[in-house]
């Protein structure tokens, strides 16, 4: 028969056992940060008021009013500006924003947003403009942006250009035929108008 040698355990000093398990949960904690980190941030979007309807398509032109912030400071870089609309059965109110001329960031935000609904996005600086901002805007290199955005309403870019044709022969026949040398009356809206981060 084999004699089995016991060999005692030792009794765990007191508190040893509660400073294993917290060094245990550190190194867990320790290693989800540096995984957490190293993760890329991407676009997200928080709805404040729910729209309804369907999304816009990446070649719609957006009527929008929008503020945007720099997401690490809060400082505000662009705001939406009254712009003389609607025009009564031609546009609705709002800033006209073609999507296809968008930062990548904004357009994947806008796809997601529906008439009517209130939204803060956020946009991580490699979809925003990363190192590379506009000359002269207020967005300093890989700045993360964040965006409050009211979706007032959509329309395809054929829509929107067929649109302009007609507010321009309406101030046409208004001016007794003459809109003016260079193109659309003031205060017409442009197929790229001024508005938050266009793409590169």
């Amino acid at each position: 028969m084999t004699e089995v040698t016991r060999v005692p355990i030792q009794p765990v000093a007191k508190g040893s056992l509660t400073k294993l398990w917290i060094g245990v949960i550190i190194a867990i904690l320790i290693g989800a940060g540096i995984a957490w980190s190293a993760m890329p941030k991407g676009v997200s979007l928080d709805t404040i008021t729910a729209g309804t309807g369907p999304n816009p398509t990446d070649s719609d032109v957006v009527f929008v009013k929008y503020k945007g912030t720099i997401a690490a400071s809060g400082e505000v870089f662009d705001e939406s500006q009254d712009v003389p609309l609607p025009v009564q059965g031609i546009f609705p109110e709002g800033n006209p924003l073609p999507l296809a001329q968008m930062v990548p960031g904004f357009r994947e935000g806008a796809l997601q947003m529906q008439k009517g609904g209130k939204y803060e996005l956020f946009i991580p600086s490699d979809k925003a403009y990363g190192s590379n901002p506009p000359e002269g805007a207020p967005i300093p290199a890989d700045a993360d942006l964040m965006f409050e955005v009211e979706m007032i309403d959509f329309m395809s870019e054929e829509d929107f250009q067929r649109r302009i044709g007609m507010l321009q022969k309406m101030m046409e026949d208004q001016n007794g035929g003459a809109a003016g040398p260079g193109g659309p009356p003031q205060g017409a809206p442009q197929g790229a108008p001024v508005g938050p981060p266009t793409g590169r």
